[in-house]
């Protein structure tokens, strides 16, 4: 079978979705949105960097491709900044009878417990209505914190906790809104950005905490959140501009699922803009990535070390957050409707091999 696919959105996920499409023979790219009225008219190959045509010109008329009955829409758009308007798009979707694989919002990947009803409800009835399914999904809250973990501790006696890290230096991720708005890098230390604002943590990666948990069968007493930072020795030069010396630089926060007063479901980032930033905190696997420690019986260490191809670790973070989303639209086009987790799900994998 064939899935008619649609892609939202083509920034730094939505263009690696669309080499992943491209890349997979039972997915058609039938239609791509864009807000950037300069890429209007563009063809998906040309937006995508692929070197060649895919046939397919971006719109920004969202009616217009919802009327192509896609089977399935890959939302990639910005939802940080717009968690609204996000939901609103993806309600859209919905109800129109398209099934939706998303990158955000995040807290939608496990949402129980982290958010009110009320925030899910008009999604969940849109997809009920219509037949169809959402699953949010990427790397990080996803499968490095959900499927990676939860396959841990298949061999595990006895777990006692299980943390979940994401290590990465973060200098060549070119986003200025997510570092500099949104993680507060080069700002000084006491403006405190609106990743760290109160429960805005616990709101974005409580998800992973809580469905970690759901897949163990434990029932947590509380959710709470740390954090800390540090400041750049010197001025900095990183892809989204420049971190003025003295500002924030380095940020360190953790999620921590508590019960019986003791942490036993552990969300960490570990973020610098330089590799010789806060040497005592915790080193990345190779050039960096995602690792999972299960303390128990016995005691497990995976790291998940990531490089593109292009030999950088942020560019592979996200492609694996595109495929993550594009390898699981037959899984989602194929479940029951509603709004899917990753414990609702088969095994995701990718689709044949080079030979």
């Amino acid at each position: 079978m064939t899935y008619r696919t649609v892609l939202w959105g083509t920034g730094n996920v939505g263009r690696h979705a669309t080499a992943g499409i491209d890349a997979r023979p039972d997915l058609e790219l039938v239609g791509v949105w864009v807000s950037n009225p300069d890429k209007v008219g563009r063809d998906a190959g040309d937006l995508a960097g692929l070197g060649r045509r895919l046939g397919v010109a971006a719109t920004d008329d969202a009616d217009r491709l919802l009327a192509l009955e896609p089977d399935c829409v890959v939302h990639a758009a910005m939802a940080d900044h717009r968690i609204p308007e996000a939901l609103a798009d993806i309600e859209k979707i919905l109800a129109s009878g398209a099934n939706v694989v998303s990158s955000g919002p995040v807290f939608l990947q496990f949402p129980a417990g982290v958010v009110p009803d009320a925030v899910t409800d008009p999604l969940r009835r849109a997809a009920l209505d219509a037949g169809v399914s959402l699953w949010v999904n990427g790397i990080d809250p996803g499968f490095a914190n959900d499927w990676l973990p939860l396959v841990v501790t298949g061999i595990s006696e006895r777990i006692e906790e299980v943390r979940c890290l994401e290590i990465l230096n973060y200098a060549t991720y070119d986003q200025a809104m997510v570092m500099f708005d949104i993680m507060g890098f080069g700002r000084p230390l006491d403006d405190i950005p609106m990743l760290l604002q109160p429960g805005v943590l616990t709101m974005a990666w409580g998800s992973v905490v809580q469905q970690i948990a759901a897949g163990l069968d434990v029932k947590l007493d509380t959710v709470d959140e740390h954090y800390e930072r540090l400041p750049a020795p010197r001025d900095i030069d990183i892809a989204s501009g420049v971190v003025p010396k003295e500002t924030a630089a380095a940020l360190r926060f953790e999620v921590r699922g508590m019960r019986d007063g003791r942490p036993v479901v552990v969300l960490e980032h570990v973020t610098r803009l330089a590799d010789d930033l806060a040497p005592d905190w915790p080193q990345p696997p190779g050039q960096g990535g995602y690792r999972v420690v299960v303390r128990g019986e016995p005691n497990y260490t995976v790291d998940l070390q990531l490089v593109g191809t292009d030999g950088d670790h942020n560019t592979a973070g996200l492609k694996a957050t595109a495929m993550r989303l594009v390898n699981a639209i037959p899984a989602v086009v194929e479940a029951p409707p509603g709004l899917l987790t990753a414990l609702d799900l088969p095994l995701v994998t990718g689709k044949g091999l080079v030979v």
